[in-house]
């Protein structure tokens, strides 16, 4: 498929400075999708949007499509202040000291971007995102425009994390993979595993005898399990004065691809693991599909 042309809030140019009212009558006429900071959220719960040296106004009801709000919307409205928004000029007047007034809509270009990706997207498809938020259950996404999705906790990476944070942080450009779409809903269904490669791809990145750096994600009594990538996982021998979160360094003792086990060894515990590192991506493009780990 094509890559998304409705890119998510915050990974979009910001509109230009010094943009004459002919670009902002030929953006209303052909309902361009613009991206601008949202400034205030008024007691009416509207908001002001400033972008290139104008001000405009998205109304409460434009502010969000209702299939991505729910009962939250005054909360979705208000946590716009301070970050990028993307919107449509749906509304231009000059007053008599030649300035314009423009009212705005988030919602349309929502709407934009669901239709776009409705019409452009199945299962297996690659999508850029943007994480918006954490919780405890998965990460919610940005897929456009604000069009916003959740990957389960569970369909984040082969090795298990317990909570989206070990992974992804806020703001942080990443792909994700659709495994469902509900149309009459609007709502995608995602999963982000995949793309993070099978085991014989990480595997392939090591060899026995190395030392390499790791994170403990699971402590039994028969051993620990150590992530040396976020799809793949090895099983060192027991040790005391380890917690999970840890960060170690290990020693590879043994790689056996015929049952995919890795056997380690921990040398030394590093303290808590720092920021979620950078992701490696072996899928950036669908479809994805008969996906074997």
């Amino acid at each position: 498929m094509r890559r998304n042309e409705y890119l998510p809030e915050g990974t979009g140019p910001q509109f230009p400075e010094n943009q004459p009212l002919s670009v902002l009558e030929q953006a209303m006429a052909e309902q361009t999708v613009l991206e601008g900071m949202a400034i205030r959220c008024d007691g009416r719960r509207d908001l002001t949007i400033r972008f290139g040296g104008y001000e405009g106004t998205i109304s409460r009801q434009d502010a969000i499509h209702p299939a991505i709000s729910g009962a939250e919307r005054d909360i979705a409205v208000l946590s716009r202040v301070g970050k990028p928004t993307c919107f449509t000029i749906t509304g231009l007047t000059v007053d008599g000291g030649g300035r314009p007034r423009l009212t705005l809509s988030r919602r349309a270009a929502q709407e934009q971007a669901i239709a776009y990706l409705l019409n452009h997207s199945t299962p297996g498809a690659v999508l850029p995102a943007r994480a918006t938020h954490l919780e405890s259950f998965g990460a919610f996404v940005d897929l456009g425009c604000g069009v916003t999705s959740l990957i389960p906790l569970e369909n984040i990476s082969v090795s298990r994390v317990t909570h989206p944070s070990e992974r992804f942080h806020i703001g942080q450009e990443l792909l994700t993979a659709v495994t469902e779409i509900d149309v009459p809903a609007c709502r995608f269904y995602l999963t982000h595993k995949e793309l993070l490669g099978t085991w014989m791809e990480n595997a392939a990145a090591f060899a026995p005898g190395e030392a390499v750096p790791g994170i403990v994600r699971g402590i039994k009594e028969y051993g620990i399990f150590v992530e040396l990538t976020p799809n793949l996982s090895g099983l060192a021998e027991w040790r005391g004065a380890v917690n999970v979160g840890d960060a170690v360094s290990v020693y590879i003792k043994s790689i056996s691809p015929e049952t995919r086990k890795i056997k380690l060894q921990i040398i030394q515990n590093l303290g808590p693991a720092g920021p979620a590192k950078e992701l490696k991506y072996f899928i950036t493009d669908g479809p994805v599909q008969d996906w074997v780990y």
